[in-house]
């Protein structure tokens, strides 16, 4: 005879339905690990038939550790903005970013082979899928690990739409713990996440990307009847004003068109008596 403890038990620990849980403790004959095992089996294969099903909402966040040498950002998709906003959804992504915290794994794949309680986090995703009923996707992630002098911060623009990691150098220890480099690292994380570079440098931008810009300039120019012994002077000018809004370093700093991102490093970094420089960085945008 299956018991009702037995049954709050297994749902308890797959969070599964009572009636799932209760099927499958009668075909294993009450055998709870069996029981799981079967159910993780169903589960994954009820995410399969959900997989190539939309899902660009969801969820990204990051986490730092305490003294800014390390730090994650991730993003967990689900196919409604309903099931994004469920308290056990946020809490099942903030578990996910805990685990992988902890884990230190480098890349996507190595975190989707992480353990997370009895299976990795690729079969634990799927059957979640079981309790929310929707196709989940655990999309992105990346890790930073600062270099020398080398500070890591993270910004989630509410309610976990976009997010961005980024490494800031700097040449002497007390630079990190000034309140006016705070505040600074802390403003370039909004400005990447307003401004979306595409790139931290020119030379970030990849070769086709510029290509196909130069393609549609030079087929405007044409179609305005320009000349064609001027229209590759025109290109620079243009080309140039494409670098300028797509580069970190060349983009106008958010909260002062007059500044750019470098002449605001090389500024902040007389004050501090420090220089400072933007390693890398990555922004998350939902769905993207």
């Amino acid at each position: 005879m299956i018991t009702a403890s037995a049954v709050k038990e297994l749902r308890d620990k797959t969070n599964a339905g009572m009636m799932d849980c209760k099927k499958v403790l009668t075909e294993t004959n009450g055998d709870l690990a069996a029981a799981i095992k079967l159910l993780r089996e169903r589960g994954i294969a009820k995410a399969g038939a959900k997989a190539d099903r939309a899902a660009n909402e969801g969820v990204i966040t990051a986490r730092v550790n305490d003294d800014a040498t390390a730090g994650i950002l991730l993003e967990v998709n689900c196919e409604t903005d309903f099931v994004s906003k469920n308290e056990n959804f946020q809490a099942f992504v903030a578990e996910i970013a805990d685990t992988l915290a902890a884990a230190n794994a480098p890349d996507h794949a190595a975190a989707l082979a992480v353990s997370m309680g009895d299976y990795n986090l690729e079969d634990t995703v799927k059957a979640k899928v079981v309790e929310v009923g929707e196709n989940l996707q655990f999309r992105k992630y990346v890790r930073f690990d600062a270099a020398s002098g080398g500070v890591i911060a993270a910004y989630i623009h509410p309610p976990g739409k976009v997010g961005v990691l980024i490494e800031v150098g700097t040449t002497k220890p007390e630079t990190k713990n000034a309140d006016s480099f705070k505040e600074l690292v802390k403003d370039l994380t909004l400005h990447i996440a307003a401004c979306a570079p595409k790139g931290l440098s020119r030379e970030d931008i990849p070769q086709d990307v510029v290509d196909a810009e130069l393609d549609i300039f030079r087929a405007r120019l044409v179609a305005e009847g320009k000349p064609a012994n001027i229209i590759d002077n025109i290109l620079k000018g243009q080309i140039g004003k494409f670098f300028a809004e797509s580069c970190f370093l060349e983009q106008a700093f958010v909260k002062d068109g007059n500044l750019k991102v470098s002449a605001l490093l090389e500024e902040k970094g007389k004050e501090l008596g420090d220089t400072l420089t933007v390693t890398r960085f990555v922004r998350f945008g939902l769905g993207e």
